[in-house]
């Protein structure tokens, strides 16, 4: 319920949005391999991101 004011860290918005291009990059892996393949390189890019804010 208090949830609704928590705001969320630039981690935690770069996670979020790794997830969700993952999620993506499968369902794309078995229809599209090319844009499955973009999908993923945008995904690693983010996490070398969210690696460099972590250290």
């Amino acid at each position: 319920m208090f949830g609704i004011f928590n705001r969320k860290s630039p981690v935690e918005k770069l996670q979020d949005r790794y997830k969700k291009l993952m999620s993506e990059w499968h369902e794309l892996s078995t229809t599209n391999r090319s844009a499955s393949d973009l999908k993923y390189a945008e995904a690693q890019k983010l996490l070398d991101e969210i690696d460099k804010l972590n250290s």
